[in-house]
């Protein structure tokens, strides 16, 4: 199946792990798709405009936080360090640590080539002295970095939050292919969304002016367009909802109707009120986040919080494994 034209007027296949995922989530039940095919170029800059959206707290509050720790931050990571972020985006919160501990160089890892590199070129022309290696990769699995910072000490910078998209299972291996990736002694500074109120929590994932619901729908029409899709996206509906037993914020796409389409050539039928799980957004107590970076390899050194204690950010370090106690 192939994709539109691409910017340079090329036609690039669709990716084959697209399509195994969304065939693969289509059939079973009950139905999801992975949350990591929501950033296409489209959905990435969807997402950029949720983070600005009134009801949307987490990237207010990691900033804040973010601006008020640099003293402490730069004591304790030093300078010199390249700086490996993980799923990259807009990059929006990278200037504030860039600053703050003056890295030798700053690698942006992202699944969506063409946001991650208008993203590098804007951040290469604020840091015009500073080495940007842009990495189309997906880093969920252990990764070789660029030569050029084999012989650096990283951080790794995973903000926002995103690891909450995943099941805990699924945070722990990715980790521990981020400690694989940066290897022993590296730090990894990452944002953890804390456990809050269903008020709070809903309107986040379900804006008033439908950003959100956008963003959920859009991986439809992404299907659609790559995969020869056929799905009537005005025949489903966003639905965010709060599952208090697992913690988490999930986001589904339901059928307003009985609908039958096709995907890549195959036929697919969702029942009235049937869902496609799109994404799950985990909540963390502050010893939960202590615990799953352990789960994952990484022994916590700091941590901080915004005075609501909404938000949560963490240091750790990849440090030797030693057998117990």
């Amino acid at each position: 199946m192939l994709k539109p034209e691409a910017e340079d007027g090329q036609r690039m296949l669709a990716d084959p792990q697209f399509r195994a995922d969304v065939l693969a989530g289509l059939e079973r039940r009950p139905r999801a798709i992975p949350a990591r095919w929501f950033y296409d170029r489209r959905g990435s800059e969807l997402f950029e405009a949720i983070t600005d959206l009134p009801e949307y707290y987490p990237t207010r509050t990691e900033i804040g936080i973010l601006e008020r720790i640099c003293p402490d931050l730069s004591a304790l990571t030093g300078t010199g360090r390249a700086v490996v972020e993980f799923g990259s985006g807009s990059s929006t919160k990278t200037p504030l640590l860039l600053r703050c501990i003056s890295p030798s160089a700053y690698v942006p890892i992202d699944i969506s080539g063409d946001f991650l590199r208008q993203s590098s070129r804007v951040l290469s022309a604020a840091f015009p002295d500073l080495l940007v290696l842009p990495f189309e990769a997906d880093f969920m699995r252990p990764l070789k970095l660029p030569q050029a910072i084999a012989d650096a000490p990283k951080l790794g910078f995973f903000p926002g939050s995103t690891i909450g998209n995943m099941t805990p299972l699924m945070a722990t291996d990715l980790l521990r292919a981020m400690r694989a990736s940066l290897g022993e002694g590296a730090q990894l500074l990452i944002g953890m969304d804390r456990i809050k109120g269903a008020d709070v929590l809903v309107p986040a994932y379900d804006d008033a002016a439908g950003v959100t619901a956008a963003f959920n729908l859009n991986l439809l029409d992404r299907i659609n367009r790559e995969l020869d899709g056929t799905v009537p996206t005005d025949r489903f509906r966003h639905v965010a909802r709060w599952n208090d037993d697992r913690a988490r914020i999930e986001m589904h796409l339901e059928a307003a109707e009985d609908t039958a389409f096709t995907v890549a050539g195959r036929d697919f039928a969702v029942a009235a009120g049937e869902t496609i799980h799109t994404e799950n957004s985990h909540k963390y107590g502050d010893r939960d986040a202590r615990i799953l970076l352990r789960a994952g390899g990484w022994t916590p050194v700091a941590e901080w919080t915004d005075p609501d204690g909404l938000f949560g950010v963490y240091l750790a370090e990849a440090q030797a494994e030693r057998p117990a106690p």
